[in-house]
C-alpha cells in the first residue's frame, strides 16, 4: 500500500472525514517533564478516533537514555454518573451491548454500566447532563464531583470524570435509551443499590467505571451511613 505523499494526508496535511487536521502534531510540544523528549509523532490511523504512534527519549532512573515508542488511542476526555435515591434506596445503570467486552470473553457482551460518554464540546458537567437526559431520561439537580482517572493510561488518553447526584421519580422526565441515530439501544435499570453492589461480587457488574461509583457511593457517598 502506497502512503499518501506529503500534502495530501487526511487529518495530518488536509481535512479528514471530520474535518480535523494537524492530528500528527499532539504532543510534539510537550516539555512538562525534563526526562521525557518527543521526537516524532506519527498518525497510524483515524477512523472517529486517533491512533498515533510517538517516538520518545526517555532518560531512566539510572540516568541512561533510550528511545521508547508508545501508541496511544485518542478519543477525548469523558464523564461518567450515577444518580441515587436516598429515599428508595435505589440507583440508575444501564445495559448494552459492548462488542470489545463481547469479543474479550464477556458471555453477551451486554454490560450493566454506569450512564457515560464523550465531553464532545461540552465541560465535564454538561456533558454528563446531556448523556443522562439521553441514556437514562433523568433530568439531574446538583452534581457532585467525586473524582477524574486515567482509565487505562498505559495506551488510551482519555481521562473519565466521575459524578454523583440525587433524583426522585419526577426526575425521570424521559424514556432514554440513547440515541439511535449512534447505534445506541440502552436499556435503564433502576436498581435497589445493595442489589447493584452485590452484581459485583458476582460478576453481573464488570465495568470499572462502574465499580468505582458504586463502591464510592458505598465508602464515602450517599450510602455510606447505611
Amino acid at each position: 500500500m502506497t502512503a499518501a505523499p506529503t500534502g495530501h494526508r487526511p487529518g495530518v496535511d488536509v481535512p479528514d472525514h471530520r474535518g480535523r487536521t494537524a492530528l500528527d502534531r499532539a504532543g510534539r510540544d510537550l516539555d512538562r517533564n525534563p526526562d521525557v523528549v518527543v521526537r516524532d509523532v506519527e498518525l497510524t490511523s483515524q477512523g472517529w478516533h486517533v491512533l498515533r504512534r510517538t517516538t520518545f527519549d526517555y532518560r531512566r532512573g539510572d540516568g541512561r537514555w533510550e528511545t521508547q515508542q508508545r501508541e496511544t488511542y485518542d478519543r477525548g476526555d469523558g464523564a461518567v454518573i450515577l444518580p441515587y435515591d436516598t429515599e428508595r434506596g435505589t440507583v440508575l445503570l444501564t445495559r448494552q451491548f459492548r462488542y470489545p467486552a463481547y469479543v474479550n470473553e464477556h458471555p453477551d457482551g451486554m454490560l450493566v454500566e454506569a450512564a457515560a460518554g464523550l465531553l464532545d464540546a461540552d465541560d465535564p458537567p454538561a456533558a454528563i447532563r446531556r448523556e443522562a437526559a439521553e441514556e437514562l431520561g433523568v433530568t439531574l439537580g446538583p452534581l457532585t464531583p467525586v473524582l477524574a482517572a486515567y482509565m487505562s493510561p498505559g495506551s488510551v488518553t482519555e481521562r473519565l470524570h466521575f459524578f454523583a447526584a440525587p433524583y426522585t421519580p419526577a426526575d425521570r422526565t424521559g424514556s432514554g435509551g440513547g440515541l439511535e441515530e449512534d447505534g445506541e439501544d440502552i436499556e435503564v435499570l433502576e436498581l435497589p443499590f445493595r442489589e447493584a453492589l452485590s452484581m459485583i461480587r458476582d460478576g453481573r457488574v464488570a465495568d470499572a467505571k462502574t465499580i468505582m461509583l458504586l463502591q464510592w457511593a458505598a465508602l464515602d457517598g450517599p450510602f455510606a451511613a447505611l
